[in-house]
């Protein structure tokens, strides 16, 4: 197998429920190395429940996961993964400022949780990308919803991940961030990363996408190339409501 095109997240007849409610019904994704997909699909098919079973955050209930080869079971090197939640609605409430938010990103890669100079110099770089270098010193609670969406992607990019999971990163974001978030996938994605995206609309990050893979009722329905046009009826089973998380606060783990 090329290594150039191995598969870095497999899921394999995943099976899921929330409650007593099948959300994934046996679906199969691959993203290869390289790759840039988005996972599109209306309120309740999913979405959300399947990138974060890649991440072990749902139990399946049936099928297999694989991260870089290895089952998720097994898999410990969580360096290599950068993931960004849905964003909430307001300030998280954590009394922390931006540096120290995107700082808590690092600690996969650090020992007994302290930073060397190649951290800092990497928190530093990851706050600069996402456009806050002048409110690193700022508490969290202080920004703007935009502001807060692109604390949580430094925090991501903090690690320098291989893999990049990101859940609506665009939702509710103003234009300005949009913008900001575009620019900063779009040099991830040149220097080789690899990127699931949950997205409600392909919207800025459209000249990114490499395929779209639909979700319709936990099934796949879709899985190739992106649409042209974004419009609601492009795509089979998709729309543009977007369900606001309201429990994903910013934490201090890089995936809890």
């Amino acid at each position: 197998m090329d290594p150039v095109k191995e598969p870095v997240i497999s899921l394999r007849g995943a099976t899921a429920t929330l409650g007593s409610r099948p959300v994934l019904r046996g679906i199969d994704l691959t993203v290869r190395r390289g790759e840039v997909v988005a996972l599109l699909g209306a309120n309740g098919s999913g979405k959300s429940t399947a990138v974060r079973s890649a991440i072990g955050q749902v139990p399946l209930t049936g099928g297999g996961i694989e991260l870089f080869g290895t089952e998720l079971k097994r898999f410990r090197d969580w360096a290599r993964v950068g993931y960004v939640p849905q964003r909430t609605t307001a300030a998280s409430g954590v009394p922390a400022t931006v540096r120290e938010v995107v700082a808590s990103g690092r600690l996969s890669r650090t020992k007994l949780g302290l930073l060397s100079k190649a951290d800092r110099a990497a928190v530093a770089r990851a706050i600069e990308l996402v456009g806050l270098a002048d409110r690193a010193k700022d508490s969290v609670n202080a920004l703007s919803g935009g502001q807060h969406q692109r604390v949580l992607i430094a925090r991501a990019l903090a690690s320098e991940p291989e893999l990049l999971i990101m859940d609506e990163p665009m939702a509710g974001v103003d234009l300005a961030s949009q913008e900001i978030l575009a620019a900063t996938l779009r040099e991830q994605v040149a220097g080789g990363a690899t990127v699931l995206l949950v997205l409600h609309e392909l919207g800025p990050l459209e000249p990114l996408i490499d395929r779209a893979v639909v979700l319709r009722d936990g099934c796949v329905t879709h899985d190739g190339p992106p649409p042209k046009a974004t419009g609601q009826h492009a795509l089979p089973g998709h729309d543009h409501v977007h369900p606001h998380s309201a429990a994903e606060p910013i934490r201090t783990g890089l995936l809890t």
